[in-house]
C-alpha cells in the first residue's frame, strides 16, 4: 500500500496546487475561490523515488459539526487519522493567521509526524511569514512554491524517513504473513517415502478493477450512494445540492469482485451553469464518463423525469459507455406502482439511444437494491465486451435481408453483401455495401434493433456502419508502363 501523506491546512493556502504537483497531473480543481476542496482525495504521488500517497483535504474552518464547514472538517480528521505523516500548509505571503495559529494546536496534538510548509514562498515577498512561522512550534519550516514546484528537494529530505518507515514496516509485516503461511499449512502430499511434496503454488494474475461512474443531476443521492457501499462516511453529503466538486475515486470490492467507483459532482443544464467554479466541476464529471467503462445515472425518484436526465443519458450513449439508470429515494416514493409505470413509459418513450438499459429501483442512505445494481452493472459490463463470430453476423443477415430487404432506390435495390463486428467496447459493426450512402437511416435503426434482440446486446451503444464494396464490374485502368 505504501505510506500516506495528507495535506491540511486553512482554506486557499495551495494544498490542491501542491497536491496537482506531487502526482504529476491536474487531477484536483484550482481556483482563487476559498473552499473549492470539499472532499478528501487520494492520489498517486511521486517525489524523486519516492512513492506514496498524498491525500488533499478541505481547508480547516472553525465551524459547527452540523454545517457543510463542519462536515468537511471531520473528512479531514479522517484524513489525518489515517496517514502516516501530514504536511501542514500556510500562505507565507498572508503570514501567520489566527486559524493557522489555532489548527497548529490542533495538528500538535497528532500522534502522526507533521511537516510544516511555508506555501508561496518563492521571492522575497514570503520572506517575513516564513520566519513568523517558527512560532506554530512545529518546527523548521520548509519554504516551497507549489505552483512553481521550488522547494520539493528540501520536502523529499523531510518525507523520505516516514515514507521507507512505512514501507520497512510493511516488508516486515510481509515475511511475517509469509512465515505464519508456511507453519500453518498442515495439508500437503507425501511420496512413497513419507516426504513432504512440495507443489509450486499457481502464479495468480492481479484483476483490474471494473471502473464505474456515478453521475446524474444534483441532490440525487449519489455521495450517500456510494458511502453505503462502502459502509463508511467517505464522501461529503448534506441536504445541500451541489456538495460535489472534484471527482472521487475509491475503491471497493464486492463479492470478491474488484471495483474503482467515481463520485461526481452533479450535471445541471449548460444553460443554468455560470460560475466558473461549477464549469469546472462539470468539466470533472465529464472526464469521468469518458474514462469510465459502465455509468450509473442516478435519477431521484421524488423528483418527475426531465430533460437534463435524457441529456446526460445521450452524452453516455454518445461516449459509447455501457448504461444502468438507478431510481434513488425509492424508499420515500408512496405510490410505487404509479411511479413505475411513469418510469417504464419514459424508458419506452425517451431511451431511445440505448434500448434495454436496466432501471434498478433502490435506497442509498438504507442500503436497498445495491446488490441488483451492481448485478446490472456487471451485467451491462458484458454486454458492452459482446462479440459475435462472423459467420453467425452473417447467417443472420442472409434472414433479416430475406424478411426485411433494403428498400429500393431510385428504382435500384442497395446490396448487402457481408458483415463483420471491427471492434468492442462498445460492439462496432461494419457492413460491406453497395451505395450505402443511399440507405435511409430507419434501416439502419431497424438493423440495429433486431441485432440487439437476436444476440441478446442490452444496455449498451451499438456502433454501426457501412464500407462500400469494390465494384467486381467496374474497368480498371491499366498501369502505363514508361
Amino acid at each position: 500500500m505504501g505510506a500516506k501523506v495528507a495535506i491540511i491546512g486553512r482554506p486557499n493556502v495551495g494544498k490542491s496546487t501542491l497536491f496537482n504537483r506531487l502526482v504529476g497531473k491536474r487531477l484536483a480543481l484550482v481556483d482563487d475561490t476559498p473552499g473549492v476542496t470539499r472532499d478528501r482525495r487520494p492520489g498517486d504521488a511521486r517525489l524523486g523515488d519516492l512513492r506514496f500517497t498524498i491525500i488533499d483535504t478541505a481547508g480547516l474552518e472553525e465551524a459547527d459539526n452540523a454545517t457543510l464547514e463542519g462536515r468537511m472538517r471531520r473528512q479531514t480528521e479522517e484524513a489525518i487519522s489515517e496517514a502516516d505523516a501530514v504536511l501542514f500548509v500556510i500562505d507565507a505571503r498572508a503570514g501567520v493567521t489566527p486559524l493557522d495559529a489555532h489548527f497548529a494546536d490542533v495538528a500538535r496534538k497528532t500522534t502522526r509526524p507533521v511537516i510544516l510548509l511555508a506555501n508561496k514562498a518563492e521571492g522575497r515577498a514570503g520572506a517575513d511569514g516564513l520566519y513568523e512561522s517558527y512560532s506554530l512550534g512545529l518546527g523548521e519550516p520548509i519554504a516551497i512554491s507549489a505552483e512553481h514546484g521550488e522547494g520539493l528537494a528540501d520536502l523529499y529530505d523531510a518525507l523520505k524517513p516516514h515514507v521507507d518507515r512505512v514501507e520497512e514496516e510493511e516488508e516486515a509485516r510481509a515475511a511475517d504473513d509469509a512465515q505464519a503461511a508456511e507453519v500453518a499449512r498442515t495439508d500437503f502430499d507425501v511420496d512413497e517415502d513419507g516426504e513432504m511434496i512440495e507443489e509450486d503454488e499457481p502464479v495468480g494474475t492481479v484483476e483490474r478493477p471494473l471502473r464505474v461512474a456515478i453521475v446524474g443531476r444534483p441532490n440525487a443521492g449519489k455521495s450517500t450512494l456510494i458511502n453505503t457501499m462502502l459502509g463508511e462516511d467517505r464522501m461529503l453529503t448534506g441536504p445541500e445540492a451541489g456538495i460535489t466538486r472534484d471527482s472521487i475515486s475509491v475503491d471497493w470490492t464486492w463479492r470478491d469482485r474488484h471495483i474503482k467507483l467515481f463520485d461526481t459532482a452533479g450535471i445541471r443544464r449548460k444553460a443554468r451553469v455560470q460560475e466558473k467554479l461549477e464549469k469546472l466541476s462539470v468539466a470533472d464529471a465529464l472526464r469521468a464518463i469518458k474514462f469510465a467503462e459502465v455509468v450509473v445515472v442516478t435519477l431521484d425518484a421524488t423528483i418527475s423525469f426531465e430533460k437534463q436526465d435524457l441529456q446526460i443519458i445521450d452524452l453516455v450513449a454518445r461516449e459509447g459507455r455501457a448504461l444502468v439508470i438507478a431510481i434513488n429515494k425509492w424508499d420515500l416514493v408512496e405510490d410505487r406502482e404509479e411511479a413505475w409505470k411513469k418510469i417504464r413509459d419514459a424508458n419506452d418513450r425517451y431511451f431511445n439511444q440505448i434500448r434495454g438499459v436496466q432501471i434498478v429501483t433502490l435506497s442509498g442512505i438504507q442500503g436497498q437494491g445495491i446488490d441488483r445494481l451492481i448485478e446490472s452493472v456487471f451485467t451491462a459490463y458484458d454486454a458492452w465486451n459482446a462479440r459475435v463470430s462472423t459467420s453467425r453476423l452473417n447467417r443472420w443477415l442472409e434472414k433479416v435481408l430475406a424478411n426485411h430487404p433494403p428498400p429500393a432506390v431510385a428504382g435500384r435495390r442497395v446490396r448487402l453483401r457481408y458483415m463483420t463486428q471491427a471492434k468492442t467496447r462498445p460492439p462496432h459493426f461494419v457492413a460491406f455495401a453497395s451505395r450505402p450512402e443511399q440507405l435511409p437511416e430507419s434501416y439502419t435503426r431497424y438493423l440495429v434493433n433486431n441485432l440487439r434482440a437476436t444476440f441478446d446486446i442490452q444496455g449498451t451503444p451499438i456502433r454501426f456502419s457501412y464500407r462500400k464494396g469494390d465494384n467486381p464490374y467496374a474497368v480498371k485502368k491499366k498501369r502505363k508502363i514508361q
